[in-house]
């Protein structure tokens, strides 16, 4: 009798230490709102590099949410407004002369390419959100710059968001 006490004790405070922890994930998701002032677009997507979370939302209702990775440093990943220039389906990895489709390409198969400015007056193209071949490593701080999602994610996203949909990349 006194072993089933112990095993049910056990399960409730299984069970109750549980729930702070599924409240936190629901509140993190919650935790990304839209400005008023961006409502009114199509298509946005807000990303938080201290949450790693990315949102995406149409006509100003939040859609989905996804986990993504973010800069090494924080400085590694821009912060600002920026817009997607680009979609591209297997978009080589230049760098590494990798190409587009190889499973040895770090940037999956989907590659929203977004414009920079530079506070140089330069713009870079450099900076992308795209899939990744190292799928552990969705919601760590560890790329050089950009935004891994995961493949599937990124694949999903890719057929949603036109070019030219704004990005708002905040910490």
């Amino acid at each position: 009798m006194r072993k089933a006490w112990i095993v049910l004790l056990g399960l409730a405070v299984l069970v109750i230490g549980l729930i702070p922890l599924n409240a936190a994930s629901a509140a993190s998701a919650a935790q990304i709102k839209l400005d008023a002032k961006y409502k009114t677009y199509e298509s946005f997507i807000v990303i938080d590099k201290s949450l790693n979370k990315l949102a995406y939302f149409k006509e100003g209702k939040l859609v989905k949410t996804f986990p993504v990775a973010t800069g090494a440093k924080p400085s590694y990943t821009p912060e600002g407004l920026f817009v997607i220039q680009e979609k591209i389906k297997n978009r080589p990895y230049y760098k590494e002369k990798i190409k587009g489709g190889d499973p040895k390409n770090p940037l999956g198969d989907r590659w929203f390419g977004l414009k920079v400015p530079l506070k140089n007056g330069q713009v870079s193209y450099a900076y992308g959100i795209h899939g990744t071949n190292n799928e552990k490593s969705i919601g760590k701080y560890v790329s050089a710059g950009c935004i891994r999602m995961h493949n599937k994610d990124v694949r999903w996203l890719y057929e949603q968001v036109p070019r030219k949909t704004l990005v708002l990349i905040q910490k």
